[in-house]
């Protein structure tokens, strides 16, 4: 255990989370960041910390590491937004923050689990408010071209996305368009 983790031992939970946000924000290590981070999107599972994440900004800071070079901090932040948006308060903020766009940028990622938590995200954060935005013909051609991923998790994902979220006219739509705009969008790597 290092001396940052036993200076944790015995905080609450606010201090705690808070102990950790600052710790991110001065640790100049790499691998300090992602360890930190993953911790934080591993507390967004719990609806206990929802208030806290808020009063934090813990919400900003995932949203701020979408756009990082850091492949792994872009995916532990997507797992947090991801874990933090069923809540009606976290989805809202995430709206209108314009997170559905920095998730969207997502999908071009080369990780499988950060493509898997960007469609996930989408499916959750759909509203009759966002719906329009979210099953944008660019992104429903990319949901099917991944719903031919040879990734099972992946095919699957995105098969509920087009069956479930789109309607039946914006997928033939999507299908007949011909500037393949989602084209160009790798599948991530196995």
């Amino acid at each position: 255990m290092s001396q940052n983790q036993k200076d944790l031992v015995g905080l609450g939970r606010l201090e705690y989370l808070q102990a950790l946000v600052t710790e991110f924000q001065v640790t100049e290590s790499s691998d300090a960041k992602e360890q930190v981070l993953a911790n934080l999107a591993n507390f967004a599972y719990d609806p206990k910390n929802y208030e806290h994440f808020r009063q934090l900004k813990i919400l900003d800071l995932f949203l701020d590491m979408l756009t990082e070079d850091n492949e792994t901090l872009v995916e532990f932040a997507l797992g947090g937004l991801c874990n933090l948006c069923l809540d009606k308060i976290n989805k809202d903020y995430i709206l209108e923050a314009d997170g559905v766009t920095a998730v969207v940028n997502c999908l071009s990622s080369s990780n499988e689990e950060t493509v898997l938590s960007a469609v996930t995200t989408l499916m959750y954060l759909i509203t009759p408010q966002s719906r329009q935005q979210i099953t944008a013909l660019p992104v429903v051609e990319c949901m099917q071209r991944f719903s031919l991923s040879a990734n099972r998790r992946l095919r699957n994902l995105a098969t509920v996305f087009l069956e479930d979220y789109c309607t039946p006219l914006r997928v033939e739509e999507a299908r007949n368009r011909t500037g393949h705009t989602a084209v160009g969008i790798p599948l991530p790597k196995e």
